[in-house]
């Protein structure tokens, strides 16, 4: 089977062609051929070697996908050969809360991943995708948009009428935003680019901030807010951006920390204090398990989210594809297709 590999993780570059035996299944196991999957921010870290330790030269990258189970292995009743499918990135979650553990079996980390013409997966991780979702929706769904949904739905608690904070307009910033209108929030988004403001405008964003020509956005929402500020922020950008959501959140608000693409902090937090005044809730997640993905399946297949997908492209220019998430000009969701 054709694939790709992470090589020396030294950079964009270290991403290689090559080709090995097709895969067979063990026991409750099944091989699925992939049909399309999506990058991730932490697929350029992995390649860049800083994404933890480096990991095998002959690593097959990616987290998100989708395919159709080819073959299953002993013991396997759980799915059959012709279903589309797709996992959840740590593929041993299956439900319950998080344990480290699970970062033993990480997709496109610690086990390969979806850049291949077949990938191979415990059985009991899949999920299958009914008829009404169609591949490009899937295949942004495992990672990205299960991250979206934890923050969301499982430690958000989001209802009708809330104000979510998403910032940025990357791939798990995009479903955010699309999973809360889905919920019937009210969605604050932020962004350089007017251009990418206009862009989520479009996709039912009530409020847009650009933080380059309004660099106190914090302020900026509050003023649009009334000073009520935001029930729920998903925070993109780590501890660089972390006091300014906190000013902004609202009394009682949770903000869930997923990431950190704003860079190294500059200094202490310099309102540590309105965490305790605001009754604040501060939680970091890390995706989530086959229960909330199967969750967020039926919700997708309920409600026809269409996943933002910014670029596609073609398997053997897997190397464009990655090149245009490290320059960031898309909106949404880079996809390759086989």
């Amino acid at each position: 089977m054709q694939c790709f590999e992470i090589g020396d993780q030294s950079g964009l570059d270290s991403l290689r062609a090559s080709r090995r035996e097709k895969l067979q299944p063990g026991p409750g196991e099944a091989i699925v051929r992939v049909s399309a999957a999506c990058l991730n921010h932490r697929d350029l870290l992995v390649l860049q070697g800083g994404y933890g330790p480096r990991r095998p030269t002959d690593r097959i990258p990616t987290s998100d996908g989708v395919g159709e189970v080819q073959s299953v292995g002993e013991g396997v009743s759980q799915v059959k050969p012709g279903t589309r499918v797709i996992s959840g990135h740590f593929c041993t979650w299956i439900d319950g809360a998080f344990a480290p553990s699970v970062f033993g079996a990480d997709l496109g980390i610690t086990r390969d991943g979806w850049l291949a013409e077949e990938i191979r997966v415990p059985a009991n991780a899949l999920v299958a995708m009914p008829d009404v979702v169609t591949d490009a929706q899937a295949a942004a769904l495992s990672a990205a948009g299960l991250t979206a949904w934890n923050a969301l739905v499982e430690v958000g608690r989001i209802k009708a009428g809330d104000l979510v904070l998403v910032l940025g307009t990357g791939g798990v910033s995009i479903l955010a935003l699309q999973i809360a209108k889905m919920h019937g929030a009210r969605v604050a988004i932020t962004s350089s680019s007017d251009q990418k403001l206009e862009a989520v405008r479009q996709l039912g964003a009530d409020i847009t901030i650009n933080y380059r020509t309004e660099p106190d956005w914090e302020k900026a929402l509050l003023a649009q807010t009334g000073q009520a500020g935001a029930d729920i922020v998903v925070e993109t950008g780590g501890f660089a951006t972390l006091g300014r959501s906190i000013t902004a959140a609202a009394a009682n608000a949770r903000i869930v920390l997923i990431g950190a693409l704003a860079g190294a902090p500059s200094g202490a937090l310099p309102n540590f204090s309105t965490i305790i005044g605001k009754n604040l809730t501060l939680r970091g997640i890390t995706a989530g398990n086959r229960r909330m993905l199967s969750d967020l399946v039926a919700a997708v297949a309920a409600n026809a989210l269409q996943p933002l997908i910014g670029r596609t492209f073609p398997f053997d220019e897997a190397h464009r594809a990655y090149a245009c998430l490290k320059e960031g000009a898309h909106v949404g969701k880079v996809m390759i297709k086989m």
